[in-house]
């Protein structure tokens, strides 16, 4: 079976600023379609530029990164566009739409020549607004919403957009925890229903570790660990990765890894 996604010994560096330099060195991996993916590391690990990789607004110095097997090099921006859909951190400020009319722009990649929706987008609009819990402000200026409310529009885009493979950066990051449950609850529904694949980045290593099927661990722009959940979250390799000390065990209800930060002692140990 041809992985859905696949980065084939990849290499990219940003162009030095005041001496500084980041680089993707060698990375390989792969994600089969149906999976729930996890990408963790800790910060300027390499997390990000594998978006904007997957993307295209990135391109390798060297090796592929393929979509089902075909070569992002042959595919134009908006072919990967209906592809992969992206539901970013946050939205800038000063946007003059509503909730609707935002969640609407995920169709855009569908028929770029087209400047008004169809009766279809406003249907997959309204089930998408209705599954993030929208709908009732979906006439809302999307600058007078709280963070919450912002980041639950992006992932409505982003479902709204129909592409079989969601990336989603730091989906609970302005959540309480009543939402940040039905925001794992709704990515579990529509992969297990509709088959979605998720890539899942985060910071959150106990969000990684009840929602995803594996994981690839970021270290310095090159993959310190790629497996299971198990395999993956390790302490002496997040010790080592994060540079603190952890402490790694299991949910006594779902069985699933937590961690936690072995906080040092008030004398500084």
């Amino acid at each position: 079976m041809t992985a859905l996604v696949e980065f084939r010994d990849v290499d990219f560096a940003y162009a030095p600023r005041g001496g500084a330099s980041f680089a993707i060195r060698t990375l390989s991996f792969s994600i089969d379609a149906g999976e729930i993916f996890g990408v963790i590391g800790p910060n300027a690990s390499g997390k990000t530029t594998i978006v904007r990789l997957l993307t295209k607004v990135l391109a390798p110095a060297r090796g592929d990164v393929r979509l089902a097997g075909e070569s992002l090099e042959r595919l134009s921006r908006a072919s990967v566009a209906t592809r992969v859909a992206v539901a970013p951190q946050d939205l800038p400020r000063g946007l003059p739409n509503t909730v609707e009319e935002l969640v609407l722009m995920g169709r855009f990649p569908h028929a770029p020549a087209r400047f008004f929706e169809n009766d279809e987008d406003l249907r997959l609009a309204r089930e998408a607004m209705a599954a993030t819990g929208l709908l009732a402000v979906r006439r809302a200026a999307v600058d007078d919403l709280s963070g919450g409310e912002r980041q639950r529009v992006m992932l409505a885009r982003a479902l709204c957009q129909q592409s079989p493979l969601l990336v989603l950066d730091e989906p609970t990051a302005h959540l309480d925890l009543r939402y940040q449950a039905e925001c794992v609850g709704l990515l579990r529904r529509f992969n297990r229903t509709a088959g979605l694949t998720v890539i899942l980045i985060s910071h959150d290593l106990n969000l990684a570790a009840e929602l995803c099927d594996r994981l690839l661990l970021m270290q310095a722009g090159a993959s310190a660990a790629v497996g299971s959940v198990d395999h993956v979250l390790e302490e002496e390799r997040l010790s080592s990765v994060y540079g603190c000390r952890v402490s790694v065990d299991k949910h006594p209800s779902t069985g699933r890894r937590t961690v936690q930060i072995a906080w040092p002692d008030s004398d500084g140990r």
